[in-house]
C-alpha cells in the first residue's frame, strides 16, 4: 500500500513538473530609458509675438553660456531682429533666416567667444528653427544670432574643407516658429546693408522687448 502511494506521488510530481515546463515564461517588461532632460529655454517677447528657444549646453557649452549671459544680464531687452534673408526673388516664408541681437553695440557686447564647429557639436542647420551665432572670423562671435527656416545645412562646417568652418548652431525654436515666418517676410531696404547683407536689412526692425529664461517643469 505504501509502495503504491509513493509511486502515485512520484507520478504526480513528474506531471506537475511537465506542466510547468510547458507553461510560457512570464514576459518581463523592458526597462525604459529616462527621458532626456530638456536644455534651458529662453523666451523672446517681440512686437510680432513670442519665440521660445531651447538651448543645447551639452553639445555647445561655450555658445550657450555666452547667450545666457546676455539674457541673464538683460542685455537683449530692447535689441532687435534687424535682418531677413531669403534667396533673391523668393517670396515664400519657409526658407531663409532672420538675424537679431545688438549689432555689436560697443556699450553692451561681451568679449568674443571660441567657435564651436558643427563637426564638433553634431548639431546642424538642416533642422527647422535652428538658432546659430553670427560672426566674422571664427572666434569673433559676440551678441548677434540667426534663426533659420528650411534646410540651411550649407551653414554647417564642411568636414572636407577646413577653410569652411561654418557657423555655431546651439539650439532650436520650440514655440513661435510662426512668428519667425512673420518676420522673414517683412519689407527690407534694398539700399541698406553691406556685403552679403545688402538689401536684407528690415525697414522697420522688430524690437525684442524682453528676453528671459523659461522656468522648466
Amino acid at each position: 500500500m505504501l509502495r503504491r502511494s509513493l509511486i502515485g506521488l512520484t507520478a504526480a510530481l513528474i506531471a506537475t513538473t511537465a506542466v510547468r515546463a510547458q507553461a510560457p515564461a512570464p514576459e518581463i517588461a523592458p526597462m525604459t530609458a529616462p527621458a532626456p532632460k530638456p536644455g534651458p529655454r529662453v523666451k523672446l517677447e517681440t512686437a510680432q509675438g513670442v519665440i521660445v528657444i531651447e538651448l543645447y549646453p551639452a553639445k555647445a557649452p561655450i555658445t550657450v553660456a555666452n547667450y545666457l549671459r546676455y539674457v541673464d544680464r538683460g542685455l537683449f531687452n530692447g535689441a532687435t531682429f534687424y535682418r531677413a534673408s531669403r534667396p533673391p526673388g523668393y517670396a515664400a516664408d519657409d526658407y531663409g533666416l532672420i538675424q537679431g541681437g545688438l549689432q555689436n553695440d560697443p556699450k553692451k557686447v561681451l568679449p568674443p567667444i571660441a567657435h564651436e564647429s558643427t563637426i564638433k557639436t553634431g548639431l546642424t542647420h538642416r533642422t527647422e528653427g535652428t538658432i546659430s551665432m553670427g560672426r566674422h572670423a571664427p572666434g569673433s562671435a559676440q551678441s548677434d544670432w540667426s534663426i533659420t527656416l528650411g534646410d540651411m545645412s550649407y551653414l554647417d562646417a564642411d568636414p572636407k574643407d577646413p577653410k569652411n568652418p561654418g557657423f555655431a548652431a546651439f539650439g532650436q525654436v520650440v514655440e513661435g516658429l510662426d512668428v519667425v515666418k512673420k518676420i522673414i517676410v517683412l519689407p527690407t531696404d534694398p539700399n541698406r546693408g553691406e556685403g552679403a547683407m545688402k538689401g536684407e536689412m528690415l525697414k522697420a526692425p522688430v524690437k525684442i522687448t524682453r528676453a528671459s529664461r523659461v522656468a522648466l517643469p
